[in-house]
């Protein structure tokens, strides 16, 4: 797919303090911030042309993290093709009420989401922006 790309996930304790760093003191310009119970858990900013999200993972995440995180503009899309390649993705995981989960993707109110592994062993992340499908 031509529209997707990777995006790099950074983990960070504090997303004040975090987000000052990087914006006042890396040029990084901020994109979206977490709403609600997310305001401290996500933010998205872009660095020297390239897409880098602050994450606070101890807190929101019962898994491991993703480190290496693929956007795409259709996660159902996508996530079908992997699967017809042979890619076996883990179980997706409710993380709160509004979460809806359709075989190995978890839809939430800001996106979607569906975790697989690479051949080595490292978790990566399949991502949509955007609400619930």
């Amino acid at each position: 797919m031509a529209t997707e790309k990777w995006v790099t996930l950074i983990p960070i304790r504090n997303m004040n303090r975090a987000l000052r760093f990087y914006t006042k003191n890396l040029g990084a310009r901020l994109g979206l911030r977490g709403r609600g119970e997310m305001r401290d858990a996500w933010a998205s900013l872009t660095l020297a042309g390239s897409d880098v999200w602050l994450v606070a993972p101890e807190r929101r995440e019962s898994r491991k993290l993703a480190y290496t995180t693929l956007l795409v503009p259709n996660i159902q899309r996508y996530v079908g093709g992997l699967q017809r390649k042979g890619v076996k993705f883990e179980r997706a995981r409710r993380s709160g009420p509004a979460t809806r989960v359709e075989g190995p993707i978890a839809f939430e109110p800001f996106g979607a989401v569906a975790f697989f592994k690479d051949s080595e062993g490292n978790l990566l992340m399949v991502w949509q922006n955007g609400g619930t499908a």
